[in-house]
């Protein structure tokens, strides 16, 4: 694909994923689950984009769509200037050499009967971009020094491994294209919060080093703060608020982002901060409320929240949808 260089690395217009309920012998669909419902987002070139939400709000699903791994519903994903919604799925390949993915869980990303090397060393196979037995170890030592692990443990199977030495390998999986986007899924909450700031500190190297730009799906609100140049906050499958990282911490506007803020473990111990408790239990995507998706739990929430709120827009890059200015 020809690189634009003022175009962004990545643009979602209106995704839309529905999943069609199914019932009776004849498995007839009687509904939809509306797991993402009109998202947009942009990710910059040699930047990170954040992704946060409660669990079930659409976050992985839009992940795995932004690479085709799911197809969508609705929608445009366009990346380096052509819509890859509308590629055909044998052509496919070339646009996943320079879109990876980095899981949650890496004890279950790695084939527990092959060696690190192997499973690092199979997409350069595959690609056919080296084939050469010497060539290929060279080339798995090289990345395993990237992710600062030494090349002897190439040979060795994924249980002889700690859970971030694990992730480090799957980092190195996934530079083993060099891609220009790397989906994070998660990346670092299986970790323990000592590894975690580590697997971060080399996320963010890799990045000044290789240009990379991040899709980073996350929960924790404080390891976003700490990687993320641009933060989207989703509820229900729709998006609530998007702002550059710094905004967004210091100035929320919708009452969802406020809430998840409020959650946030405190800095220093006599730091006051108040709780935003929300009630009630998440609405189902089968059947989401009209209007705002988040005005069941709102604090604030009023009749004219039952109609699809405004859209507001306290700055250029800072967007929000509430009837709340």
């Amino acid at each position: 694909m020809a690189k634009n260089p003022v175009a962004p690395l990545l643009e979602v217009k209106g995704l839309k994923i529905h999943f069609p309920v199914q019932a009776g012998v004849f498995r007839h669909c009687v509904g939809w689950v509306k797991a993402v419902d009109g998202v947009d987002f942009v990710v910059p070139r040699g930047k990170t984009v954040g992704l946060v939400g409660e669990s079930g709000c659409g976050k992985s699903t839009v992940a795995r769509a932004a690479i085709r791994l799911i197809e969508p519903t609705a929608g445009s994903i366009v990346y380096r200037g052509q819509d890859i919604a509308s590629i055909p799925p044998e052509d496919l390949k070339e646009m996943r050499r320079e879109m990876q993915m980095i899981f949650q869980d890496p004890q279950v990303s790695l084939n527990p009967r092959r060696t690190v090397g192997t499973s690092i060393g199979e997409a350069l196979r595959y690609h056919g971009i080296i084939t050469e037995a010497k060539a290929l170890r060279d080339r798995v030592a090289l990345i395993l020094e990237q992710v600062g692990l030494s090349p002897d443990v190439m040979h060795r199977y994924p249980h002889q491994f700690s859970g971030g030495q694990l992730q480090r390998i799957c980092i190195g999986r996934a530079l083993a294209l060099e891609p220009e986007l790397i989906i994070c899924d998660e990346a670092v909450s299986a970790l323990d919060v000592s590894v975690q700031g580590q697997i971060l500190n080399l996320l963010v190297d890799l990045q000044h080093r290789l240009g990379l730009s991040y899709l980073f799906i996350a929960h924790d609100l404080s390891v976003v703060r700490h990687v993320c140049d641009h933060v989207v906050v989703m509820y229900l499958g729709k998006v609530m608020e998007s702002a550059p990282a710094d905004e967004l911490f210091a100035n929320p506007k919708h009452p969802y982002t406020q809430a998840l803020l409020s959650a946030v473990p405190k800095s220093y111990p006599d730091e006051k901060t108040a709780r935003i408790t929300l009630e009630g239990e998440i609405p189902s995507p089968l059947n989401p409320p009209s209007g705002c998706p988040f005005r069941t739990r709102c604090p604030y929430a009023k009749p004219v929240c039952a109609k699809p709120p405004p859209r507001r827009q306290p700055s250029p890059d800072h967007v929000y949808d509430c009837v709340i200015p």
